[in-house]
C-alpha cells in the first residue's frame, strides 16, 4: 500500500522502512550567536537561501506531484466547488487530494483504540526530542531562528504530543434517563471526522504540534497546511516522526504551496474551508487572514478555532520590583524579535515608577546579558520575513512621524539581513497607526499612567491580545486586576508560556475558541446520543 507523503502537496511513495529526514550538515553560520545589539549577522534575504534543502524538502513549496495512491489523483467534484474549462487550480486540487487521503485514512484511525493512539504520540515526543539538533539546523535554515528559540519549540511541542497522549482517553459520556420501561438513553463522544489547520511561520513546529496533537489523539484525521516560510519545520519534520511512531498512511496530510506565490495560500485556504469532509477548521495567523477564514467557515457552517493575535499587554503596577518588571518585558517583548501572537506588544507603567522602568528596559535592551535572566530573549531584532520586517518599519516610521519618541532603536531596517534593531516607542497616541495594528516584530510601546484603574482601561482597548501580564508585590491586587483584564490567560509575577493542558484560548479582537484542556476535547469531538431497547422493543406506532 502506498504511503501519502508531503512532498509536493499530498505525493505517496512505495512503503518502506521509517526514517529520519536527510541531515543537511551543521550550519553554524545561521544558528546567530551571541553579538552585540544592533549588528545583524548577514544572511541571505530569503531564509530558504541559508542553507541549500535537500531535493525532497525543495518539492515541499511545489504545485506539481500531486499524487495519491501512486496514482494521479482526480478533483472529487462532490465535495468541493464546480469549476469550468480546465478544471480546478492546481492548489485546490492539491487540497482535494490531501483531503481525500485523510477522509480515506479517518475510519480506521478513529476506530483504533485509544491506548494505541496514545502511544503512538508519547513515542514520537521521544523521536521529536531526539532531533531536537535537527529541529534547531532546519528552523534556522528556513526561518533564521536562533538556537534557543528553536530549541524551546522542539521541547514544548513534545510537550503538547505527551498531553495530547493522555487526552486520548479523557472523552466520557453519560448515561440519561430513558422514556421508556425496558430501554437505556446514552450520551457519548465521538471524534469530528477531517480537521484541516493552518499554522504560522513564527514557531512553527510549536504551531503545527500543537495544532494536530489533540485532534489525532481524539481520533481525528488532520490535513496541516504550514506557512510557506517553513514547510519542513512546520509540517513535514512532524509528519516523518509520527509515521516512525507508527501514525498509519493519510491520518496527517502536510500541504504547502511556493513561498512567494500569495495566491496559492488563498486558493489552499479556501479549497480546506470549503470542502465538505473538512468537519472543523483551526487558524493561527493575522487577524486579516483568520477573519476571511472565520467568515469561509461560517459560511460553510463549520467550526473553526481562530488564533488572530492582538495587543497583548503588560501592566507594572505602583508597587512592582522595577528590576524583576523591567525582566520581564524584556523576554515577553523580544523572546523570537518578538514575532508571536503572544509577545507584549504595550506595556502600561504607573507613572511613579515610570523614569526607573524605562532606564533600565532601555539597558537591558542595548546591553542584553547572555547568561542573565532575560536570556535567550532574541533581542538583535532578526525576523524571519523581509515583507514583515518592513511592514514593522513602517509602523515605527508613522509613529515617530506622529509624534512618538524612540527609547531606544531608530526603526531603520536592514533589508539585506531582514534586521529591525529593538525599539521601545513613548508618547505614542491613538492616531498613530501602532496602537491599534499588531506589529509581531520588536517592538514594544511604554505608556505612563495614573493608577491601576487607567492602566486596566487602557489594556482593554481593542484590538486587545490573548494574553496580558501583571507585576506586583501585591498578591491580591495582582489577582483583581487579572479578573477585570479582557484576556483569555493572564500571568501574575509569571512567565507567558502556558502550560499545555491549561485550556487556552482567544476573546474578542485575537479570535475564539479553546486550544487545549477539556474544553479543547469538546471542540474536536461532538456527542452523539444512542438509544437502545434493553428489554424487548417498543411498540408502533408510538
Amino acid at each position: 500500500m502506498a504511503r501519502p507523503v508531503t512532498d509536493g502537496f499530498s505525493w505517496t511513495r512505495p512503503q518502506l522502512a521509517p526514517r529520519r529526514l536527510p541531515s543537511r550538515g551543521a550550519r553554524k553560520e545561521t544558528l546567530r550567536p551571541g553579538r552585540a545589539v544592533g549588528e545583524c549577522a548577514r544572511r541571505p534575504r530569503h531564509p530558504h537561501a541559508a542553507v541549500k534543502l535537500t531535493a525532497q524538502e525543495t518539492r515541499m513549496s511545489s504545485l506539481r506531484g500531486r499524487i495519491t495512491g501512486g496514482q494521479q489523483a482526480p478533483a472529487d467534484r462532490g465535495h468541493v466547488a464546480h469549476f469550468a474549462g480546465d478544471g480546478p487550480p492546481p492548489a485546490w486540487q492539491a487540497a482535494v487530494d490531501a483531503v481525500t487521503a485523510a477522509h480515506e485514512a479517518f475510519p480506521s484511525w478513529s476506530a483504533s483504540a485509544p491506548s494505541e493512539r496514545s502511544a503512538v504520540l508519547m513515542h514520537a515526543a521521544h523521536l521529536l526530542m531526539l532531533r531536537t539538533g535537527r529541529i534547531v539546523q532546519t528552523m534556522a535554515a528556513e526561518t533564521g531562528a536562533a538556537g534557543p528559540w528553536a530549541a524551546f519549540n522542539a521541547k514544548l511541542a513534545a510537550q503538547f504530543l505527551l498531553d495530547a497522549a493522555a487526552a486520548a482517553v479523557r472523552p466520557g459520556g453519560q448515561v440519561m434517563p430513558a422514556s421508556s420501561e425496558g430501554s437505556c438513553s446514552l450520551q457519548v463522544r465521538v471524534p469530528l471526522g477531517v480537521i484541516a489547520a493552518l499554522t504560522p511561520r513564527h514557531a512553527p513546529l510549536l504551531m503545527a504540534a500543537r495544532a494536530v496533537a489533540l485532534p489525532l489523539a481524539l481520533g481525528n484525521a488532520v490535513v496541516l497546511k504550514p506557512s510557506e516560510a517553513a514547510p519542513v519545520a512546520g509540517g513535514m519534520l512532524l509528519r516523518e516522526v509520527l509515521i516512525e511512531a507508527g501514525l498509519p498512511d493519510g491520518v496527517l496530510t502536510v500541504v504547502s504551496h511556493d513561498a512567494d506565490d500569495a495566491e496559492d495560500a488563498a486558493e489552499l485556504g479556501r479549497a480546506l474551508v470549503a470542502d465538505r469532509r473538512v468537519r472543523a477548521v483551526t487558524f493561527t495567523g493575522s487577524a486579516t487572514a483568520g477573519r476571511q477564514v472565520a467568515v469561509a467557515a461560517a459560511r460553510h457552517l463549520k467550526p473553526a478555532l481562530i488564533e488572530a493575535g492582538g495587543k497583548n499587554s503588560l501592566l507594572v503596577l505602583d508597587d512592582a520590583d522595577v528590576e524583576y518588571a523591567a525582566n520581564a518585558a524584556v523576554v515577553s517583548s523580544f523572546l523570537n524579535a518578538g514575532q508571536g501572537g503572544l509577545s507584549t506588544e504595550r506595556i502600561f507603567v504607573d507613572r511613579t515608577l515610570a523614569d526607573d522602568f524605562l532606564a533600565r528596559l532601555a539597558e537591558k535592551v542595548t546591553r542584553p546579558d547572555r547568561t542573565g535572566p532575560t536570556w535567550p530573549a532574541e533581542v538583535t531584532g532578526a525576523m524571519s520575513d523581509p515583507r514583515a520586517a518592513r511592514r514593522v518599519a513602517a509602523l515605527v516610521a508613522d509613529a515617530l512621524a506622529k509624534g512618538a519618541t524612540a527609547v531606544t532603536g531608530t526603526g531603520r531596517l536592514d533589508e539585506d539581513t531582514a534586521c529591525l534593531a529593538p525599539v521601545v516607542l513613548t508618547d505614542v497616541t491613538a492616531d498613530m497607526d501602532i496602537w491599534s495594528q499588531e506589529v509581531a516584530g520588536p517592538v514594544v510601546t511604554v505608556h505612563v499612567v495614573d493608577g491601576t484603574d487607567e492602566a486596566v482601561a487602557l489594556a482593554g482597548t481593542p484590538p486587545c491580545g490573548p494574553t496580558a501580564g501583571v507585576i506586583t508585590r501585591d498578591w491580591a491586587a495582582g489577582l483583581d486586576v487579572a479578573r477585570r483584564l479582557p484576556a483569555r490567560a493572564v500571568h501574575v509575577n509569571n512567565r507567558a508560556a502556558d502550560p499545555v493542558q491549561a485550556p487556552f484560548g482567544h476573546l474578542t479582537d485575537s479570535g475564539y475558541g479553546p486550544q487545549a484542556g477539556l474544553i479543547g476535547i469538546e471542540y474536536f469531538t461532538e456527542t452523539r446520543w444512542i438509544t437502545a431497547g434493553v428489554l424487548g422493543r417498543p411498540d408502533f406506532p408510538l
